[in-house]
């Protein structure tokens, strides 16, 4: 990778020009640095690796944006949550048609919604990678991890562990007290989903089975994922009360605002919401009316890095606190570590648990919480998790430029 003439301290001196429009140009020209003075930062090449992992078989997609200067950043690229306009199929082609031949330094117009015509359909789904990608360019090009370019105001966040959604109750109170051993503060249960539905009064014995084993001083959360209708968000919630659980997220449809206002005022336990809305644009209504408590995102959903500090500043306006979903794999849990690192109104990381689910094997550094229950921020620039070349060259099985 080629080197910046600029030291690092002279290209991003000026701390508080990262939360400018344009971050890495506004930072470059408070402190006196001449574009050509930096690396070139055109957009040379955008690539998708395909891979195959040769032990487990598993397929995986990764996406390149590469400069004129060898500086190459990355994200994945694969489906997550659904929504009406959500698909990584064709994003190497888009890509390559809004990213060639222009600047790193120009990120946030080759993926902003912000024209009426955009706005009205949710945000793109393909700008996600494209922004992530670009952030990681600007990181890599500074020799700073992402959050100190944004702006840090940390450099440790508190972890809560994140279940998978487990079939029996003894699941969770078993796994809730191996996740006390590790070191984790709080812990966030996803009830079952029998038979690919929900059970409501099955999702209260869990809830009081974990206090149990938890104990009754341990941080706990819960987490339904909408399927509850107002009615059985009401029992479930006050009986959370009851048990003195801490968080509240996604009880009901996130579509159902009405339904989100009259659990808001009729429950003391937080609501969490954010992570089925698809733009930042949509957010206004939600926090106008009441109908969270906390806010949440899923960058994919939001427009990357980009949109999701936007929503985050919103928060942060109305005195509301922010907390991303962080849930996945390495780089879905990077990119919101970033993002957390660098806002003032975050209290919590989102690991996946067990730990270790979201490893890839193309991935040399590993995420884990620290043994006082913190995640400490990368050092490394960029994402600060870094790619195994060897292992990324070894698994393509094709790539795509």
């Amino acid at each position: 990778m080629a080197k910046s003439p600029v030291s690092r301290r002279t290209f991003f001196g000026a701390a508080g020009a990262a939360a400018s429009a344009n971050p890495a140009a506004a930072a470059a020209q408070a402190v006196g640095v001449r574009t050509a003075d930096l690396p070139d930062l055109t957009i040379k090449e955008v690539r998708v690796y395909q891979l195959r992992d040769p032990d487990t078989k598993r397929q995986y997609q990764v996406a390149g944006v590469v400069t004129n200067s060898g500086i190459e950043g990355n994200y994945t690229l694969a489906n997550r949550y659904w929504h009406p306009n959500w698909s990584n199929l064709g994003w190497h082609a888009h890509a390559k048609r809004a990213l060639v031949g222009k600047s790193v330094l120009d990120l946030p117009a080759l993926t902003e919604q912000w024209t009426p015509e955009k706005r009205r359909v949710g945000q793109l789904s393909y700008a996600s990678a494209m922004d992530t990608c670009l952030w990681d360019i600007l990181g890599k090009a500074a020799g700073l991890p992402i959050y100190r370019i944004l702006g840090a105001y940390r450099t440790r966040v508190l972890a809560y562990a994140s279940t998978q959604h487990h079939g029996k109750v003894e699941d969770f109170a078993a796994e809730v007290q191996r996740c006390k051993a590790e070191g984790f503060k709080a812990y966030k249960i996803h009830p079952p989903s029998p038979n690919g539905g929900h059970d409501y009064k099955l999702d209260i014995e869990v809830a009081r089975a974990v206090r149990k084993a938890a104990g009754d001083d341990f941080i706990l959360l819960n987490d339904p994922v909408g399927v509850y209708t107002r009615e059985e968000a009401i029992k479930v919630g006050r009986e959370l009360e009851k048990l003195g659980y801490a968080a509240y997220e996604d009880p009901i449809p996130t579509t159902d605002i009405d339904g989100l206002v009259e659990l808001t005022r009729a429950l003391d336990i937080p609501i969490h919401i954010g992570e089925f809305i698809f733009s930042p644009y949509s957010y206004a209504e939600y926090i106008r009316r009441g109908a969270m408590d906390v806010v949440r995102f899923i960058t994919d959903n939001v427009g990357g890095i980009t949109g999701g500090m936007k929503i985050a500043r919103l928060a942060e306006c109305f005195g509301m606190e922010c907390a991303p979903h962080n849930w996945g794999e390495a780089f879905d849990h990077a990119v919101h570590f970033h993002c957390e690192l660098a806002m003032p109104n975050n209290v919590w990381f989102e690991m996946t648990v067990p730990q270790g689910t979201g490893d890839r094997p193309y991935m040399k550094d590993k995420i884990r919480i620290a043994p006082d229950g913190y995640m400490y921020a990368p050092t490394k620039p960029g994402l600060g998790y870094e790619i195994d070349r060897g292992m990324l060259d070894k698994m393509t099985t094709k790539l795509e430029t």
